[in-house]
């Protein structure tokens, strides 16, 4: 809600109600600075609300040491940020705020009500409680600097009227391009350009990747679990994952395939071959899987079909593709199968092979690869080392992790430290 619209002076502005800049607003205002937070859609934290299936993955408890390698990008720039404001601050910050949480597998930290919205509400409440003025429907369309330092911003608000509003600190906190509906449209990194920051080539990451398989059509809504896919480029192995894998409209995609999407996608912009390998049988070698496969050829009746004996291999939905891959049609008697045919089923169950030939745009991925060059920002107190006064936190930095929660506490932890500001 918008309070008083009387004339104010405020020592913070925050552009942005996402994550980063609910925490740098909050944290701002409770070190006693006067706070102003600039949001262009009609409420805060819109993506917060929809993120881990509506169910929020918070941050991810692993130790220091295993939660920094799976930050992907600048980990080192990233490392006094969440030294500062690390997940186990997150899980305190929240739970202090009422919200309970849960650790769930692979570490990861949801709300125990299931419910991102709790996330998002105690974000505003600790910045509501703490005094910042939030104004919705407001669209910054520049930074006001003079001598190079920043002394404001410049906005239209949602009566369509442009106004200005200075502050000695503005804190840049608009996300990445990832999820557009949500707000999330690039606005930040016009804005830094625009100051002079470099920014880093934009791509998306943690996003679902397209395979030209003819038969990944039959495979959508399906879900495999604990599987081992290997990402191939150019024919060298560089990415091993074990977990689900998922199906859809969209292309493959599920916790493996989105770990490996920022490896994919760089290549395929630079013009090189991808493919993904799955192994469905992971636990399973190649002879104690003909061991099997012999042992349920022996149960069944001659004139039962091949695509019964895969049915007790693989899940339903994958019967008619699988058949087509080994060229064997499914309703083949399975006492006709010769042994080279098992021999080929037996290497695709070890190897099935996705050409990938493309990826879902930003709309479909969790966040951005690329943004402002994080060495041309303090990372000891997140201001610009071009622009005095200008701080940055969140997605709008070349900052990007693995999916599992990891990407939250990046926003948290740079939020954090970017409103940690000491009066002038």
């Amino acid at each position: 809600m918008e309070q008083n619209t009387e004339k104010q002076t405020y020592d913070v502005i925050v552009i942005g109600g996402g994550a980063a800049g609910l925490m740098a607003a909050g944290t701002a205002a409770q070190n006693g600075h006067r706070v102003l937070l600039l949001e262009k859609m009609e409420k805060s934290g819109r993506k917060v609300r929809i993120t881990g299936k509506g169910r929020c993955n918070v941050t991810n408890a692993r130790p220091a040491g295993e939660f920094a390698s799976q930050v992907r990008t600048n980990a080192s720039f990233f490392a006094p940020a969440f030294a500062a404001f690390d997940n186990r601050a997150t899980i305190r910050f929240f739970e202090r705020r009422g919200v309970k949480l849960e650790i769930e597998r692979g570490d990861r930290v949801f709300p125990k009500s299931g419910k991102a919205w709790d996330i998002a509400n105690a974000l505003l409440e600790y910045c509501v409680d703490n005094g910042v003025k939030i104004m919705y429907d407001t669209r910054v369309t520049g930074i006001l600097t003079l001598g190079r330092r920043v002394f404001g911003v410049k906005y239209i608000n949602k009566r369509g009227f442009e106004r200005k509003e200075e502050a000695p600190r503005v804190i840049l906190a608009t996300g990445g391009v990832s999820y557009p509906a949500t707000g999330s449209t690039g606005d930040g990194y016009a804005f830094a350009a625009d100051l002079g920051h470099t920014i880093e080539p934009l791509r998306p990451s943690l996003t679902p990747l397209v395979t030209s398989h003819p038969q990944a059509r039959y495979l959508h809504k399906l879900l495999l679990r604990n599987i081992r896919a290997t990402l191939w480029i150019d024919n060298e192995a560089v990415r091993e994952e074990f977990g689900e894998l998922g199906f859809s409209e969209r292309g493959i995609e599920g916790a493996v395939a989105l770990r490996m999407s920022r490896d994919a996608v760089d290549a395929l912009i630079d013009g090189r071959r991808v493919k993904l390998v799955v192994d469905l049988k992971p636990a399973l070698t190649e002879e104690v899987l003909r061991d099997r496969i012999s042992r349920e050829r022996a149960e069944m009746a001659p004139t039962e079909f091949f695509g019964e004996l895969l049915r007790k291999l693989v899940p339903q939905p994958l019967v008619l593709p699988l058949a087509h891959e080994i060229d064997v049609h499914g309703k083949t008697y399975q006492s006709k199968i010769t042994d080279e045919q098992i021999t080929r089923l037996i290497r695709t169950l070890k190897g099935l092979t996705f050409p990938i030939t493309d990826y879902a745009p930003f709309e479909y991925a969790v966040t951005t690869a690329g943004g402002v060059r994080c060495d041309e920002v303090n990372p000891e107190t997140m201001e610009s080392l071009k622009v005095p006064g200008l701080y940055l936190a969140g997605e709008v930095l070349d900052l990007d992790a693995n999916t599992g929660g990891y990407n939250l506490q990046i926003a948290f932890s740079t939020g954090r430290l970017a409103g940690q500001l000491k009066k002038r």
